[in-house]
């Protein structure tokens, strides 16, 4: 069957921060200026905030420009940061960092302590009501080009293909969005993302970007153990001191608290599972008394850009731009990167803006947008912490010493310290590395995967092609089983990926568990041979955060 075909001005991929800041800001100027502009947005969750997951702290500087009277508009920014802790952790106990000697970047006054999900869905508000088509439940699968090679659009995935490939009596073919640009927003690891950056060379002059894995879990916990407006921070155990990771702890709206741990994912010990490190987390005596007697209300896992100004990408291509975390705009000491998506989203839909009003035809790249971005504040953020994620190759206690004096300074260091090696490449092989004894989860505190996927809502269609791809199925078993002890079990924050045997022991198989990938991507990103492809899956399908 044929696909139809939209026309649109701009088209934006993904309804996070920097999509919807891209999409009311074009519609802001088309106001200003009495043009008209069509702008949609592809959103593959099955509403807008449906795949968003953060922290979240948000600092509200990009949305004080956006809409300034956003309090006035309702937007669900209703807890101000009111308390900051900095915690240094062993097992036993922890040290609070005296705030005093705490850099700025590490302070949160001014700031507010949300739900991503809510504030995106409030943004998606705001936009419809300028008039950006929103279209959830639709996922861009692939990206359309002109003769010349230049960007036309994207189109939404087939509907209704069955496992074994073929259309089944459901089937609808995808549409095609054509458009004068196209902006790539789809967050960390985009699948398009992926695409755009190898096939026009966009990261030719840039380091390897670095991740991190975030997992977290929203409680209700007891009135008397609720602190409104505290924001928790802390490394340390149960990481050892070659792994780079931290908690967060975040008490908001009634009783609510936002609880999780980030591990990089340049680890090397392959037994290591950022989810059971969170679980063993949660049992230390300053954080397992705020939880006793609360209960878990949801669970959600998320890649995290963690490399900085050094691995950002040239964002532009014929036809379009890369905006937001499909970039990599995070301050990873700040653990903030919604702002600076957002306004990356604006800083390119002026520029985009700018470009229609010239007149011009769409085929070309907006050089304005990185120009412009580069002389904003996001810059200027990103240069004074450019060697703070980096430092921590030397592990966690220098690379923390470092950071300090980094930011103290201003990054005013006369270098800039470069990220050497892609995520995928840091495993030691499991015969050089400890095994770690991670305990059984007790049910209360602690638990397993599955019981934590079943909270984040996750559902995909079951009649449809695996979105998790080998490009060599012999791989697993073959390679990473002998060599690295099979870690897409451990790094798996949803239970994905299984290796099964015979009762004996013998005949190991390696089992995708689609229907539980909470699209966290980080098994695309950590594979040692980059033999997992993550694709978008049917629109609609994985993880429906509410509260995240």
């Amino acid at each position: 069957m044929e696909r139809e075909s939209m026309e649109y001005d701009v088209v934006i991929v993904g309804a996070g921060p920097a999509g919807l800041g891209a999409a009311i800001r074009l519609k802001q100027k088309a106001a200003e200026t009495g043009r008209e502009v069509s702008v949609c947005v592809l959103e593959k969750g099955s509403e807008v905030g449906a795949h968003i997951l953060s922290g979240a702290v948000l600092d509200p500087r990009a949305l004080n420009e956006l809409i300034p009277d956003w309090k006035e508009q309702g937007a669900p920014l209703d807890t101000p940061v009111a308390q900051d802790e900095f915690h240094y952790f062993t097992g036993v106990s922890s040290i609070r960092l005296p705030n005093f000697g705490l850099p700025k970047e590490l302070h949160n006054h001014g700031n507010y302590i949300v739900s991503m999900g809510l504030v995106t869905r409030w943004l998606a508000q705001q936009a419809e009501a300028l008039g950006v088509e929103i279209y959830p439940g639709f996922a861009a699968a692939e990206v359309l080009y002109h003769e010349d090679g230049s960007v036309k659009g994207v189109a939404t995935g087939d509907m209704g293909i069955g496992k074994d490939g073929q259309p089944t009596g459901n089937h609808t073919p995808g549409m095609e969005l054509h458009a004068k640009y196209t902006l790539i927003g789809e967050g960390v690891r985009g699948s398009l993302a992926k695409i755009l950056m190898e096939r026009f060379a966009l990261r030719a002059d840039c380091d390897p970007q670095t991740f991190g894995l975030g997992v977290k879990e929203l409680w209700e916990v007891k009135p008397e153990k609720h602190r409104r407006g505290l924001v928790q921070h802390g490394f340390g155990w149960p990481l050892d001191n070659e792994t780079y990771g931290g908690s967060w702890m975040y008490h908001f709206g009634e009783n609510l608290v936002s609880i999780g741990y980030v591990v990089a994912l340049d680890y090397k010990n392959p037994y290591l599972s950022p989810f059971e490190e969170f679980q063993r987390f949660k049992t230390h005596p300053l954080i397992r008394p705020v939880l006793e007697g609360g209960k878990r209300l949801a669970y959600g896992g998320r890649a995290i850009n963690e490399g900085g100004l050094q691995s950002i990408p040239k964002l532009t291509f014929p036809g379009g731009c890369l905006i937001g975390c499909s970039a990599g705009f995070v301050n990873v000491p700040r653990i903030k990167g919604n702002h600076t998506a957002m306004k990356s989203g604006m800083v390119c839909a002026e520029a985009v803006f700018d470009a229609l009003a010239e007149g011009r035809e769409g085929h070309d790249e907006v050089t304005a947008y990185p120009e412009r971005l580069k002389a904003s504040w996001v810059w200027q953020e990103l240069t004074v912490v450019r060697n703070c994620r980096p430092a921590f190759r030397w592990g966690t206690i220098l690379g923390t010493l470092y950071s300090g004096i980094e930011l103290w300074t201003r990054g005013k260091l006369p270098w800039t310290l470069r990220h050497k090696h892609a995520d995928n490449e840091t495993l030691r092989p499991a015969a050089q590395s400890k095994k770690i004894d991670y305990p059984k989860p007790d049910g209360v505190i602690t638990f397993d995967r599955l019981s934590s996927v079943y909270l984040s809502n996750t559902n995909h269609e079951e009649n449809q092609p695996s979105h998790l791809k080998l490009k060599d199925p012999s791989v697993p078993i073959a390679y990473t089983l002998p060599l690295y002890d099979e870690p897409a079990q451990r790094y798996c924050p949803a239970g994905v990926y299984e290796v099964v045997r015979a009762e004996d022991g013998s005949d190991p198989r390696f089992v995708i568990n689609a229907q539980n990938c909470v699209h966290c991507k980080t098994c695309d990103i950590k594979d040692p041979k980059q033999n997992i492809v993550w694709t978008v899956p049917e629109g609609g399908g994985g993880p429906n955060y509410q509260m995240m």
